[in-house]
């Protein structure tokens, strides 16, 4: 059955006849008096309570049944046949909708504060049944503060202040309308998103985006924030007009169940956002723009008492493809160009609440949108992942780091901050844009060389340690955080040079030992600066830091192991600040792109005397070889010689172990880079 297939959502042509036109007329217009008719009700029960409370549930429990029974639409209005002056039929309901709201409130209001004819449960009945109507609130004010007449969207202004939520017509009209179906707009859920995760970053984000919004609108005429005609001076008069009247009927309870009633209208309106685009994505074009609104960004649905009932809200696709349109002129699409909902509106709200149950409904009719409007596009994970809602400015970036270094999707996933680097003049000066040059062989040279000038000559460890230097911190704590931040973002742009093929593995690992290199003498240094503040000069002895491992060997990678050795010597305070470099770098690798952690109680970092390194290499065996043959130190403070003396016990030991030692293979660091950069 067609109507079967609606109501189960699908991308096959859709049911709807829509080649059946309507003219504007009474009769056309006469089902959009529907609405209307609960207010009678709704005074009615505010005026008698008792029995006349049952009338206006009933009311509102018809929709559901009542859109099985009269099925799908399936009818348009021809917008060049209706000019404005023909939909005066069709406006009128609108109209009264919105003088008899305010009216009732202040009426329902009146009897349950002021009055007081009613037992309590009467009073609660009757201020569940102005909620319920409230939400409403939302569908007129959506449709006036789209209208053209300046009185028309001060009055939806007005209406939605009835529900606490007036900045919803700034935040609707000019940040949803014009970011709709991208990670800008916080409206348009991704893919895997439960309500529950979006709902209160929506809330927020309606509020604060707005007042930015009406700021830029302000400051493009020149006009500063709090010039008189910024609309938050009215959002704050209407809202203040409702919080006063609810106060002088009823003191401050009043107003905390006024403020819980509009938090309720609200959520509810916020579900229904959420199921109209859930899931729907913009394509980013090569260009870098986003492809422009259609029909196929928001999910439809064409009930013929709903559309009667809430002014065609169902026909929300073509509303954001012409946001123009007033309600009666609303089109209703085939499904190859439109979405359509696997059923009502009551439907999806009674498992919206429910992610696991939503997700089974929703993704894989997502899933068929996809494969039915973007055929061409195989991998999605850029535009569902939180990290294109959190760095939307870089998704290009994202697309292009998801579909080919998995390893460092996981970290901007984590860490969006990183993405910022890629607006970091060292960057973009040295990532030079496709076709600079005619001969693509040679633009492949000239960028490659300019990276690797730069990364494996220019930025030596001297050269880091100096702008790590640079970057103002208090003490060794401190110095450790902002090194492992510096160290991440340089391990980034490094990162994307060589996804990009300006770097390559070779040079990567050049750089990379710099960089880990000076990050490890830096934050030593700062640990001996507070060692020295606090209890003076270092005395006898001194302290060395020793790189094994891929570290020793230049070898380094993203996620490279921590191997140190650190020794001390005489009895002063060597030990002691061996064991505060330890302690130190156990930080420094948390939370770090470039190390692998430490784990407490490691192995891979000893800590002992220099008299007793020789035997503890007798001890460890020659099956490391490879590990002593490579160290080398890397910091050393008091006794200037402790780190020649390390070695002429390193040479001791390996002489006896024979020359085989000396012949080990490094470990393949060049798999640890290609597992960070390429798929699995």
């Amino acid at each position: 059955m067609p109507q079967e297939t609606a109501a189960s959502g699908g991308f096959g042509p859709h049911n709807a006849d829509v080649s059946r036109l309507i003219e504007p007329s009474i009769r056309t217009a006469l089902p959009h008096y529907l609405p209307l008719g609960v207010f009678p009700l709704i005074l009615a029960a505010a005026a008698f309570g008792g029995w006349w409370l049952l009338p206006p549930f009933l009311f509102f429990a018809a929709a559901t049944p009542l859109d099985r029974a009269f099925g799908l639409d399936g009818r348009n209005m021809d917008p060049a046949k209706a000019p404005g002056r023909r939909l005066i039929w069709h406006n009128l309901p609108v109209w009264c909708w919105a003088f008899l709201w305010p009216v009732t409130l202040v009426f329902g209001l009146w009897q349950i504060l002021v009055a007081n004819p009613f037992a309590i449960w009467e009073e609660v009945i009757l201020a569940i049944i102005l909620t319920m109507e409230a939400q409403a609130v939302f569908i007129v004010g959506h449709e006036l503060v789209h209208r053209r007449t300046p009185w028309e969207r001060r009055w939806g202004e007005f209406l939605l202040a009835s529900a606490s939520y007036p900045q919803y017509a700034t935040e609707h009209v000019y940040i949803h309308h014009a970011q709709v179906g991208t990670p800008h707009d916080v409206g348009s859920a991704p893919k895997g998103e439960s309500f529950w995760s979006y709902f209160p970053k929506e809330i927020v984000s309606n509020l604060t985006n707005s007042w930015k919004m009406a700021g830029q609108l302000l400051a493009r005429r020149r006009l500063p924030v709090w010039h008189y005609s910024n609309p938050f001076w009215r959002y704050g008069i209407y809202v203040a007009f409702w919080y006063g009247l609810v106060f002088w009927m009823g003191g401050l309870l009043a107003v905390l169940v006024f403020v819980f009633l509009g938090f309720c209208c609200v959520f509810s309106m916020k579900i229904s956002n959420y199921l109209q685009h859930y899931g729907l994505r913009r394509v980013l074009l090569p260009n870098g723009r986003w492809e422009k609104v259609a029909p196929r960004h928001s999910w439809s649905a064409d009930w013929k008492f709903s559309n009667w009932m809430f002014f065609n809200m169902q026909r929300h696709a073509d509303h954001h493809a012409l946001a123009s349109r007033p309600y009666p002129l609303l089109q209703i699409t085939g499904a190859d160009e439109s979405p359509f909902l696997p059923g009502t509106y009551s439907d999806l709200m009674n498992i919206v609440l429910r992610p696991k149950r939503w997700f089974e409904k929703m993704d894989p009719l997502v899933d068929q949108w996809r494969e039915h409007f973007y055929p061409e596009i195989d991998d999605w994970s850029a535009y569902d992942s939180p990290v294109g809602a959190a760095r939307p400015e870089h998704l290009s970036a994202i697309i292009e780091i998801f579909g080919s270094a998995p390893r460092l999707a996981r970290w901007i996933e984590r860490n969006p901050e990183l993405l910022d680097n890629l607006k970091d003049p060292e960057f973009t000066d040295l990532d030079l844009p496709r076709g600079f040059m005619s001969d693509p062989e040679v633009e492949a040279i000239a960028r490659r060389g300019l990276a690797r000038v730069y990364w494996t000559f220019e930025m030596s460890v001297e050269e880091m340690k100096g702008l790590m230097a640079e970057i103002p911190a208090t003490d060794a704590k401190d110095t450790t955080e902002v090194v492992r931040n510096w160290s991440n973002d340089k391990a980034f742009q490094i990162g994307m040079h060589v996804m990009r093929g300006n770097l390559s593995p070779d040079e990567a690992r050049t750089a990379l030992s710099n960089l880990a290199e000076a990050s490890i003498a830096t934050v030593l240094a700062s640990v001996v600066a507070d060692f020295v503040d606090r209890r003076g000069p270092v005395s006898e002895g001194g302290a060395a830091a020793i790189f094994l491992g891929d570290l020793a060997g230049r070898e380094a990678h993203p996620g490279v192991a921590a191997d140190f050795l650190f020794v001390h010597d005489g009895p002063g305070d060597g030990g002691r600040l061996c064991a505060l470099f330890l302690d130190t770098l156990t930080g420094l690798t948390h939370n770090s792109l470039l190390f692998s952690p430490i784990p407490q109680g490691t192995e891979r970092c000893v800590v002992l005397p220099l008299g007793d390194l020789a035997e503890h290499c007798r001890n460890f065996g020659a099956a490391r070889g490879s590990d002593l043959t490579r160290a080398r130190c890397v910091f050393e403070t008091g006794d200037s010689r402790i780190g020649a003396r390390f070695d002429e016990v390193r040479r001791d030991v390996l002489s006896e172990w024979g020359a085989s030692a000396a012949t080990e293979t490094a470990p393949d660091a060049e798999a640890e880079l290609d597992a960070f950069l390429t798929r699995a």
